[in-house]
């Protein structure tokens, strides 16, 4: 599917914030996590539930059409702002507040690494004090908040989801960075921003929910200045992903119903996509790939004898994957007794999908969460 075939979904920012403050009402400044899950509009969450898993519902990677992937292609907007109004707070009681993996290093606990991944993307794409960046696809703020502490710049987010930009700038609020932060409501794929609006811009595993790569990345080519550098993290299934196998296939449908993925590509797709835009690609790497002691993928696996700290046990614990059963079995009692909106459970079980299907691809050498690729735009 060409970037010209992709219908862009028409934008309605009032429709949007209305479904927000049904589905979520006022969870945006609460603690967050299991509890806000809970909270949740009945009704608001049953349209969530169905818009989003029609995609998926009945569909195996034995059955899927080209049409079917076509129909979820055409509806990413959708896709993405439904996945994430059902899957945010499960995300943020399971892992924290920066929704990436990364690498992990001897002796170091679980969110010194997660920094430091963020930290490895700014220094490559030589952030500086004062400068104006953009984060494309924000989550709720995590990465933005720590790039803003680690290089000075002032970071803007762009995000389609409304409870993830009212809970990024709660959090951006609570701790006194309103003065370098802002979050913006918009689709990546049809950005706002005038031509050559930022200094530099990062993507940290968001562009994969794009429709077509060449689409993101063209737009941030747009609003990037002349001389400009854009790195991003990229989820690719690696070229050793065979279209006509149906176990690698079945790998990637898991990671793309598990994460609200409407079309994921390879990594020579990935690099095409840059390069056709008009980056001039300065770097590219799969950091998974590097002999690393410890595997980026031990936390969603359960491997528990990769911890560094004990620490860790208290953030890891919750997304090994007997813990993922719990609350499978946890959340299907609680919709039964009616205290958790419908729709909870089969949540739980699409994420829990997703991260077997994370672990299999990694194990495989069919997938990678961390390409790095860094291009410049040219000053000229």
């Amino acid at each position: 599917m060409s970037t010209q075939q992709i219908r862009l979904e028409q934008e309605n920012h009032s429709r949007d914030a209305d479904f927000n403050k049904a589905l979520h009402g006022k969870t945006a400044t609460a603690v967050g996590g299991f509890s806000s899950m809970l909270s949740k509009d009945k009704d608001a969450k049953k349209l969530a539930v169905d818009e989003y898993f029609k995609h998926f519902d009945n569909k195996s990677a034995a059955t899927e059409t080209d049409a079917d992937r076509e129909a979820r292609t055409a509806e990413y907007a959708t896709l993405t702002k439904h996945y994430y109004n059902l899957a945010t707070d499960l995300y943020e009681y399971g892992w924290g507040q920066s929704f990436h993996f990364c690498r992990f290093s001897p002796g170091e606990p679980f969110y010194q690494a997660i920094a430091r991944h963020e930290h490895f993307l700014a220094a490559n794409i030589g952030i500086k004090p004062g400068m104006k960046v953009l984060d494309v696809g924000c989550g709720v703020g995590g990465p933005a908040r720590e790039i803003a502490k680690f290089t000075d710049a002032h970071i803007t987010g762009l995000n389609n989801n409304d409870y993830q930009i009212d809970r990024a700038t709660h959090y951006a609020v609570k701790e006194g960075l309103s003065g370098q932060l802002k979050f913006v409501k918009g689709d990546f794929m049809q950005m706002s921003f005038p031509d050559n609006s930022f200094d530099a811009v990062y993507a940290i595993e968001a562009t994969v929910h794009a429709p077509k790569l060449a689409g993101v990345y063209g737009e941030i080519y747009r609003v990037l200045k002349p001389g400009g550098v854009f790195g991003v993290y990229e989820w690719l299934m690696t070229d050793e992903y065979d279209s006509k196998n149906l176990e690698h296939r079945d790998i990637r449908l898991a990671i793309e119903e598990g994460n609200g993925i409407s079309n994921m590509v390879t990594i020579s797709e990935g690099i095409s996509a840059m390069k056709d835009v008009g980056f001039e690609l300065l770097h590219h790497e799969d950091l998974a790939a590097r002999p690393d002691a410890l595997p980026w993928f031990w936390p969603i696996a359960g491997e528990l004898r990769y911890m560094q700290s004990y620490l860790d046990f208290f953030s890891v614990v919750r997304m090994t994957h007997t813990a993922r059963g719990l609350v499978h079995a946890f959340t299907g009692f609680l919709e039964l007794v009616g205290l958790a909106p419908k729709g909870t459970k089969k949540t739980a079980d699409a994420l829990a999908k997703g991260a077997d299907g994370l672990v299999a691809g990694a194990k495989r050498g069919l997938f990678t969460p961390m390409y790095l690729m860094v291009g410049r735009k040219p000053a000229n």
